[in-house]
């Protein structure tokens, strides 16, 4: 299979290190206990979720979620209560749930890291590395599918893939893994309080999700000013904002509404990041060959496993639209979740800009909004200063440091910059053309 490079980078391990790096600097991070893989202690963990709940009820609504839209998301099999959300909260920290006992939920959705891991890609059992970008637990219940590629339909299907999964955590079954806990008295008790059952796997996957449906943060600076207070973000977050709403033309994919908090249509779209390495010909015909008479499970393992991970939605689709597609993703708490895109593969939210300023990466595929923006220099400092309000409340010291530590990096490179593109004195065409006669 050929590869075609169309960008600068860092490779994965590269990137890893680097975005660890800087937020391992901050000395507020520098005596947390540590679990395997990376990830904060569980107990740690658990302790961070309850300071940021402060007390709250976890089963109460937000008053600022829309009621109607949120008896529409979930399920009627699935109701939130108390017991169901103890119960899924002591599985998403339970390493058990792996088969050598070393990942949990929490290793790549982990509390004190905006329920991401910042890796570029998550790292599995054995320390085996995935294709994709771990995104955060935190708002998930807003989505219509989970995942990149929006494989699963619901977060009740999405907890159970990883289990089984062989590089993330690797049990033979999902009966294999409710073998690990189920002779442990404390689940069996949970179990019953719950459903009324003894331990068994689509219990288990339903409490995961009732436990990741109270994970709302959506008490942002931008909240505030949009409730009025004109002192909750700054100057320059406003001229972001109409930026946002205007020349960026972020609003075309990212609308934030009281019926969509979290800033994402929903819907796939190829805005060329796979496109940078990889030829989708080739690989078009090989995805096809191996999902033949294949079921969710098979798609699960090439987006983790292979290449092929960067044809995206086709996976499930095998639409040709949506070769190259990736799910739009929520803009909640973007500050503190980086690296961005599906491969982790930008580390600053400048980068992020400086992509979509360009015009993404020419390929047969790009969505057709995709297309230069001719933002100055002061202007994508505008965009990522109101990028960075719509952090909630309750992380504003990490979303200060993480501020901090993308401005460090973004001073020193930015890779994804390329202002003749931007300003269209230079054409897409025009780069394959000269890197074809290279």
């Amino acid at each position: 299979m050929r590869t075609v490079s169309r960008g600068g980078g860092l490779s994965k391990a590269a990137l890893t290190l680097t975005v660890l790096a800087l937020w391992a600097t901050a000395p507020a991070l520098a005596d947390i206990p540590r679990a395997p893989h990376g990830a904060a202690d569980m107990d740690y963990q658990k302790q961070r979720l309850a300071e940021l709940r402060g007390g709250a009820d976890p089963t109460a609504l937000p008053a600022f979620v829309d009621r109607r839209m949120w008896a529409y998301l979930v399920p009627d099999d699935n109701a939130l209560n108390a017991e169901r959300i103890a119960l899924g909260q002591a599985l998403y920290f339970d390493t058990r749930l792996s088969r050598d006992g070393s990942v949990a939920c929490a290793t790549c959705h982990d509390v004190t890291r905006g329920f991401t891991d910042r890796r570029p890609v998550s790292e599995g059992i054995d320390g085996a590395l995935g294709r994709r970008n771990a995104p955060t637990t935190l708002n998930a219940a807003f989505f219509n599918t989970q995942f990149w590629d929006g494989r699963a339909p619901s977060l009740e299907e999405q907890a159970k893939l990883p289990v089984t999964n062989p590089i993330e955590m690797g049990h033979p079954s999902l009966d294999a893994a409710i073998a690990a806990i189920a002779d442990d008295p404390e689940y069996r008790r949970l179990f019953q309080a719950a459903y009324g059952r003894a331990p068994n796997a689509e219990d288990m996957a339903r409490a995961i999700a009732a436990f990741e449906r109270t994970l709302l943060f959506l008490d942002a600076p931008f909240d505030r000013y949009l409730a009025g207070d004109e002192t909750a973000i700054s100057e320059q977050a406003k001229r972001g904002w109409a930026l946002f709403n205007g020349k960026a033309r972020c609003v075309s994919c990212h609308m934030i509404n009281s019926a969509n908090p979290i800033g994402t249509d929903n819907r796939f779209h190829n805005i060329g990041v796979s496109a940078r390495h990889q030829d989708f010909d080739e690989m078009v015909a090989s995805a096809l060959e191996a999902l033949r008479d294949a079921g969710l499970e098979a798609v699960d393992k090439l987006a983790l496993e292979t290449d092929l991970s960067e044809l995206g939605r086709f996976l499930v689709t095998k639409n040709p639209a949506d070769i190259g597609a990736f799910k739009t993703q929520q803009l909640r708490n973007i500050g503190i979740t980086a690296p961005y895109m599906h491969d982790g593969s930008m580390q600053t939210l400048w980068d992020v800009v400086d992509h979509y300023n360009r015009g993404g990466e020419a390929n047969p595929f790009l969505s057709g909004g995709i297309e230069p923006l001719n933002l100055t220099e002061s202007e994508i400092d505008d965009l990522v200063a109101f990028l960075f309000t719509l952090t909630d409340v309750r992380f504003a010291e990490e979303n200060r440091r993480a501020l901090e530590a993308q401005m460090t990096l973004a001073a020193e490179r930015r890779p994804f910059r390329q202002r003749e593109l931007a300003e269209r004195r230079l054409l897409p065409f025009e780069t394959l053309v000269q890197e074809d006669a290279r």
